[in-house]
Order: C-alpha cells, then structure tokens, then sequence
C-alpha cells in the first residue's frame, strides 16, 4: 500500500505539484512525511518536502512565483528580479548566471518550471499521477517519487546498472522504476495548469573557442564564485586535501578567509604522495587546520558491505567504498563543521577526453597524428588499435549495436586507446542469460535514435562522464545528510562546466602536461611548490586487502540474495569470483556495481534507515 514517501530523519527531498485538484489525493500523502510547504496563488500545494532553510529562496510577486534550492547565495532581491522576468523562460535565462548547485522552480499563470543542473547532481525526475488525465509530479528524488506513485522496480532497469563500467548514454542515467523518468540536464520542465508535460532543451555545449590562458582566468574566476557561495556566513568549513583539485578548493576557500579544517587520508602505498603534498600546501596557507588520516585508521573497501542501509535514490558503485569515502566526513562532522567541500569532478573536467583527437584529425592531421602519438606512449596503448579507432568513423548509433553485440566479452585491457565513443561496458560473467538479454534489448531501442551529448567523439565523452560521475556526489550528499552536513563538489557546478569545456581541447587535453587548466588557473591561489604536481593517489592495495579482509562479509550478502530473486544473478558463478584472488583494475572492480544493486535492494527492504554510527575493522595492512 502506498503511504507517500519515506519519512526518515535526515533525507531531503521535495515534490512539485500542478496547481490541479486532478493531483490532491497525491499532496495529501506528500504533506503527512514532508515539514515545508510552499503553496500556489490558488491555496494549492506548490512544492512540499524537507530541505534546510539556508538552501531556499523563494518570492511571490504576483501571480509569479520562484523558489531556489540549493547551494547559493541568491537574495530574494535577486529572486524577486527573475519572477519578473516576464516569462517562465525569461526567468530561467535570468537565474542560469547564478554561481552554486542548485534547482530552480519557477510558477507564472497556473504554469511551472523545474530545472536541475547540466551533469545531474541536482537531478530533475517526473511521473505521472496514477488514476489522472496526463497530470505530472515532479521530484529531486527518483525513490520519493516512486513510493509516492507506487511505482513498480523495472529489473531491466536495474540490470543496466550491472554494466562496468557504467558509463553507457542514455541508459545508465535513467532510473530503475516504471514510469519514473529522469529528466537530462541539458533539458527543463514545464507543466501547464493540468499537470501535463513537456520538456525544452536549455542548455548546450559552449564552443571550445578559449585559448588556455583565457580559460584558465574564467575557471579561476568560477571556482571563487562557487566556494564563496557555499562558505558565506558559516564560521567552520571541511574539505577534503589529496590530489590537484582537492587542493585548489582548499586553496581558494582559504585564501576567501573561511575556516577550514582539511583532512588528508593517507594510503599503504609507499609511492602516495598526498600527504606530503598537503603538507606543503598549509605551509603556505593561513586558516587551514589539517588532519592526516593515518592508512590504518581509514577503512579498506568492502568494510561492512553486508550491513549498509543509507538512504539512496540509487544503486551506488560507492556501496564497496563507503566507509572509506564517509569516514572523513564523519569525522568533519564530530569537529562541528556544516559544509564539506570536495574536488570530485576536477579529474572529468581538467584530465579531459583524449578522445578529442578523433575530431581533430580530418581538419588537422598532422597536429592528430602527433597528438596520438603522444597519448599512445604515455599510456602504453596499442598504436595499432590506436590507428583503426582513429579511422573509425561510425555514428554513434552503430557503435551502440556493438556494444550490446559484445556485452558478455572479457572486459578490453589497459592498453586500449580511448579514442571511440566510449570504453564498451561489460556485464558481468554472473550475469543470467535473461538478464543479458534485457540489457540487449534495452541498448537496442536506442539504436535508431541515441545521439551523442556533445560534438565529436571527445565532447561526448567528457559529458557522458560527468554525467555518470555526478551521481556519486549526489550519493554522497544523501549519506551526508543524516549526519547534518553538507557535501558540495563545486566541479560539478554548470558555470564551472561551462568555462572548462569552452577551452580549445588541444590546450586543456594534452599528453605532455597534467591537467594543464587547473594548473593554470591556480596560479597565485596554490602554493607554486604544489601547483605543478603531476601525481595521483591510488588505493589498488586497499582494494585487494580489503576483499582478502572482508571476503565474508561480501559473500554474506549473496545468501538470500536479492538480485538472485529477481534472476539477474547466478550466484554461484558470483561467489565463485568473490573467492579468488582479484586484480583490483578490471577483475574486482567488476564486482563494485553488482555489490551496488544488491546493497541497495537490501537497503530498501529495511525501510532506507537513518545512517548509524558502528564499530569499524579498520584493519591495518601490514607488511
């Protein structure tokens, strides 16, 4: 029986409604589990759910109406100028100048307006009233949505999030219930005065026109605005402090004058060198309060995978990592910080697609051919593979058709260029035949129509990246929320987006230089002695020592296994992996998404529980 959605402590979430009596029955169950309630001109729910206060902004003027909610720093003086607007488009074309992460919901004459953010962190989903003529509810919430629509799991859905890795345009983005759609960010929402449904692109690719140095004073610029938005007015800020863009949010919010305690989580691998990175930028930094995070006090992936229960709209690749990822906010959280700043997406946006020599290549081959070359050595890539994907001129329709073709081969090695349309997912060897076949399908419906996020096969791949990846910031935030604290991955915010990609690939995306444009851009906010670092932190030996750690723990959840029942799964195939010894690159990672359904399912029986402080096996690896 449907009862509305989740009431847990700690979940934030909103509804839109028409201003309709057609969605009243709907409102009713909504109001009984959410605490705000903001209404139409009629006396008609607008927006109800749970958010904090400092997230919203909202104004009435008139018969106009407009709410922010988010990460920002708009003023109702601000709001109040965008409701005039004159238009629910005008309006929307007024508030894309606002720096944050944020949603916009906008109401004029009986009409409503929701937009997320370009790569999904606000994401924006919709469903159809049941019992109704085409009336439409509107949600940040896919799992609220759901269980406010009785939605049913659609588990061909959920068998897409089985692929690895799970990066596959426009499927992997969509959510796992029927009738529950996700709106693309580059896409708006309108409802007219009976609910009924249409959506607008709203945003496009920005031309990579910037020279470098050009670039990097716009990114620079961003990136001050979208701290500033999130430090102001709060006395104590975290953030975490690892590779180069972590430290350029450290850097920047410090040198804002916030107060901020970073944490630096060490690893066992002698070659990391984060903490010694870290050090040298508070060195130089004023009102940096720094913690290092010994490797043994950090927990190892698969910790505690069989009890997990946090409040997620989706399955998680996270689900293996969780406790690694959540100790440092934990522990943000006991000293009393509010907001916790991360550089998640910095490596989409400033690592880049080296798959942009595809598209260079017809107009200037010379510069290509150099380019890959460099790329082919750098990372030990067949030059032979190299050269045929670069002649490799397919739509990106056909190279959909081969990926469902090829969905049960052995996942490509290391050494495969990266210059297609994207690296082709794999499911898994425990995959049913039935669950293969779906998946199949489901590729194959979007052969005839699919087309790339953005020109050429290296804008595409950027895009599609970012947009798989935000959902994991989103992940964290919802784990985050329980424990009263904000998460912001300000790299994901749509200006930031916007002024990366408009940097000519050719400068932003080079095989000689490491993340040429945050390098750049930071020049005078971090400390030179760090500016030019070239290396990244890896945690293969967390990985593998966690699975020998916490082996029965990972296989406890195949017992009664969820996925098992909805036959998606052989599970003796699957325990049968879980037992040997796994190269943490291809053959454990296989395991992550797998781990992320099943966790998530079981997550959703318990009742989607508050998280809850327990005993960790830390476990210290030793020699």
């Amino acid at each position: 029986m449907v009862t509305g959605p989740s009431s847990t402590a700690g979940a934030c979430w909103f509804l839109v409604f028409p201003d309709t009596d057609a969605v009243a029955v709907l409102a009713a169950r909504a109001r009984s589990c959410g605490i705000q309630e903001i209404p139409h001109p009629s006396g008609r729910p607008w927006l109800i759910g749970r958010w904090p206060d400092r997230d919203l902004t909202t104004v009435a003027c008139g018969p106009a109406r407009l709410a922010v909610l988010g990460q920002h720093a708009v003023t109702e003086e601000e709001a109040a100028h965008a409701a005039r607007a004159g238009s629910l488009e005008a309006a929307d074309a007024y508030a894309r100048k606002w720096p944050g992460s944020h949603h916009l919901i906008a109401g004029l004459d009986g009409r409503t307006l929701v937009r997320g953010t370009v790569t999904g962190v606000r994401s924006v989903f919709v469903a159809q009233a049941p019992g109704t003529h085409g009336a439409h509810v509107v949600s940040d919430r896919a799992d609220v949505l759901a269980d406010l629509t009785g939605a049913d799991l659609d588990e061909g859905r959920l068998a897409v999030h089985l692929l690895s890795p799970g990066i596959l345009h426009p499927l992997t983005t969509q959510t796992v219930w029927r009738g529950v759609d996700v709106v693309p960010g580059d896409r708006r929402v309108l409802l007219d005065r009976e609910g009924r449904l249409r959506t607008s692109r709203c945003w496009s690719p920005p031309p990579a026109e910037l020279p470098l140095a050009e670039g990097a004073r716009l990114v620079r610029e961003r990136l001050a605005d979208a701290v500033a938005v999130r430090i102001r007015g709060r006395e104590l800020i975290s953030a975490d402090l690892g590779g180069v863009d972590s430290t350029a949010v450290v850097a920047t919010a410090a040198r804002a004058g916030a107060k901020t305690v970073a944490y630096t989580a060490a690893v066992h691998d002698v070659l990391g060198d984060d903490v010694a990175y870290a050090r040298r930028t508070v060195e130089a930094l004023d009102a940096v309060e720094h913690h290092v995070v010994p490797a043994t006090a950090v927990p190892l992936t698969f910790d505690r995978v069989d009890a997990l229960d946090d409040d997620l709209d989706t399955p998680s690749l996270y689900a293996v990592n969780r406790h690694r990822r959540m100790h440092i906010i934990e522990r943000a959280a006991e000293r009393g910080s509010p907001l916790h700043l991360s550089g998640m997406g910095g490596d989409e946006l400033f690592s880049g697609a080296s798959a942009h020599v595809h598209g260079l290549l017809p107009r200037h081959p010379r510069t290509a051919w150099r380019l890959a070359r460099g790329f082919a050595s750098r990372h030990r890539w067949s030059r032979r593979t190299a050269m045929a994907q670069l002649l490799d001129r397919r739509p990106y329709g056909s190279w959909l058709a081969r990926v469902a073709h090829d969905l049960t081969l052995p996942q490509p090695p290391m050494s495969v260029p990266l210059f297609t349309w994207g690296t082709p997912p794999r499911l898994p060897p425990w995959a049913t035949r039935p669950a293969v076949e779906t998946v199949r399908a489901l590729i194959h419906e979007q052969v005839e129509d699919a087309e790339p996020l953005g020109p050429g096969h290296g804008g595409h791949r950027e895009l599609a990246t970012l947009r798989t990846l935000a959902r994991f910031a989103r992940h964290v935030q919802q784990m985050s929320e329980p424990l009263g604290v904000t998460f912001a991955a300000p790299y994901y915010d749509d200006l930031l987006v916007e002024a990366a990609l408009a940097v000519r690939p050719g400068e932003r995306v080079t095989p000689w230089r490491y993340k040429p444009l945050i390098e750049e851009a930071m020049r005078g906010v971090v400390p030179e002695s760090v500016r030019h670092r070239t290396t990244k932190a890896h945690a293969a030996l967390e990985e593998e020592t966690g699975l020998r750690r916490h082996r029965s723990a990972l296989l406890a959840l195949w017992e009664d296994s969820r996925l098992r029942e909805l036959g998606l799964v052989d599970v003796a195939a699957l325990r049968d992996w879980c037992v040997r010894p796994l190269a943490a690159d291809l053959e454990s990672a296989l395991l992550h998404p797998t781990v992320g359904c099943e966790v998530w399912l079981r997550a959703r029986e318990r009742g989607r529980g508050p998280l809850r402080p327990a005993e960790t096996d830390t476990g210290g690896i030793t020699a």
